[in-house]
């Protein structure tokens, strides 16, 4: 977002995350981490939000080491201000 320049403090952007952890092989392993995250956006943004959206976790450093050992999904939610 910051790269957008929108802003996502204070308050702006809130996320929750679900693991699922299996025992695929028998031992305990987290297989899929999914997150949703709600925004506040200013009026006239939603176009440059979702697009940085679609293209976080390619700069996201817990993307990026978890990439090909635990799927994740990503989800969200914006509002625009008046």
């Amino acid at each position: 977002m910051a790269a957008r320049k929108i802003p996502t403090y204070p308050d702006k952007i809130k996320g929750s995350f679900k693991g699922t952890i299996e025992a695929p092989e028998g031992v305990l392993k987290i297989t899929k981490i999914a997150g949703h995250y709600d925004l506040t956006i200013p009026k006239g943004t939603r176009e440059k939000a979702e697009r940085a959206l679609h293209v976080f976790d390619r700069n996201c450093p817990v993307s990026q080491t978890l990439k090909g050992s635990v799927k994740i999904e990503h989800s969200w939610s914006i509002t625009e201000e008046e």
